[in-house]
């Protein structure tokens, strides 16, 4: 049944099954809280009284987020949000989260099924960031993130790092990293840890997504061939 929510394009998998955990999903009338509970065709599911529509049309969202925009479908506190940057109709949603003060590349859909996809960490799909600290980079610094660094009693592993800008008289760096985790905050803590303050974060790649001529704000669909090419990253 989560599956079937979530490919309805309700919202992800993940919080499919928390939905169903909590009590808020019906099938035929009755309160369904078990998960891998088997449903056909002609089954009438429902979330906290709402007939699921399972004939959606999938769309497929690139936007290079600005500043101060939170990813979420909707905010308590009246913020802006990355679904309100996006002209549909359709019900999408962030697959995972940049910080409220972090840019860049984020994808969004209302596709369920591939939003679990790229948000499963077996998957290991790689996002790069560049990040501009306060001092530079030693080689210490170097050896200890080529050995992994534990951040919260977990190692992060990082796939490649490459100081791409130095600024001896601001003493900043521009500091370009690839990484197939989403931790929250995990990039600002990775240079927490080695005593840097990020000053400015952007992601520039998820897999192998760029944000091309996108300026801050703006959005495209995915191609066919882009959303195929996400799908055979399994």
């Amino acid at each position: 049944m989560q599956k079937v929510i979530a490919n309805s394009g309700y919202t992800s998998r993940r919080k499919a099954e928390e939905l169903i955990i909590n009590n808020h999903v019906e099938v035929n009338g009755e309160i369904i809280n078990t998960l891998g509970f088997k449903v056909s065709g002609s089954d009438i599911i429902s979330i906290d009284g709402n007939i699921l529509n399972r004939q959606v049309i999938k769309e497929y969202y690139l936007l290079n987020k600005p500043r101060e925009v939170i990813c979420s479908v909707s905010d308590d506190k009246g913020r802006k949000t990355v679904v309100d940057l996006i002209d549909t109709k359709e019900r999408i949603y962030p697959i995972g989260r940049l910080d409220y003060d972090t840019t860049g590349l984020i994808i969004l859909t209302n596709d369920g099924q591939l939003a679990n996809l790229l948000m499963h960490p077996k998957n290991k799909i790689t996002k790069t960031y560049i990040a501009k600290i306060e001092g530079i980079l030693n080689e210490n610094d170097f050896k200890k993130m080529r050995q992994g660094i534990l951040i919260e009693n977990k190692k992060l592993i990082i796939d490649h790092v490459k100081v791409k800008e130095i600024d001896k008289i601001k003493n900043t760096s521009l500091v370009e990293v690839v990484i197939h985790e989403g931790r929250n905050h995990i990039i600002k803590k990775l240079f927490a840890s080695l005593g840097y303050d990020v000053k400015k974060l952007t992601r520039v790649k998820f897999a192998f997504l760029d944000l091309g001529h996108l300026k801050s704000g703006e959005y495209r669909q995915l191609s066919t061939k882009e959303v195929k090419a996400l799908y055979s990253l399994k």
